[in-house]
């Protein structure tokens, strides 16, 4: 049946493809991310003292290298093997998000969670103790070089963070991935 300009097809029954520029957005967002993450971890491994905090900007910011079996404080470290598993459910769900993925500000925010969520997974698989119970590595710590004041973190935790409050963001805005507004 021919479809005439009366009946349309509804929202539900549309093929939303991707754009190029919001998945160039995200791709660069995530080479970034990952980039960034993989550099600044070599950069503390390779010169950071773990006895020795560095401290900066009067001690509001100290560079404090630790491995972190756990997530944020340490927490559930004898669960590290669950951490990638979460980590490859949400590059898995991100994919599958990217289909329809239409707006460039969504296309940043996936693209900031899925690097790093990937740059502590690279972690999780490739560092000591082992596959899946790898320690990440974590050095930035704010007001305190122990991590008493907040949890030491990495630029892919701070990857993660800012993706999910820009997505956040987005759906107070009433943004969606695929370029509409609910406002």
């Amino acid at each position: 049946m021919v479809q005439t300009e009366v009946e349309q097809k509804s929202p539900a029954d549309r093929v939303v493809r991707p754009t190029g520029r919001a998945l160039m957005a995200m791709a660069i967002a995530v080479v970034g991310a990952v980039g960034l993450d993989l550099l600044t971890k070599q950069l503390a491994t390779r010169f950071l003292d773990p006895d020795e905090p560095v401290k900066l900007l009067g001690g509001a910011v100290y560079l404090s290298l630790t491995r972190n079996p756990g997530a944020a404080f340490s927490l559930f470290r004898d669960f590290t093997f669950i951490f990638p598993m979460i980590a490859i459910v949400v590059i898995i769900w991100i994919g599958w998000m990217a289909r329809t993925l239409r707006s460039v500000p969504w296309g940043i925010a996936l693209g900031l969670v899925l690097g790093g969520a990937m740059g502590n997974l690279i972690d999780r698989i490739f560092r000591a103790p082992g596959v899946f119970h790898g320690h990440v590595v974590d050095f930035f710590s704010l007001f305190d070089p122990h991590g008493q004041v907040f949890a030491i973190f990495n630029v892919a935790d701070m990857a993660l963070t800012f993706g999910v409050i820009l997505a956040v963001l987005l759906e107070l805005l009433g943004r969606q991935r695929d370029g509409t507004r609910l406002r």
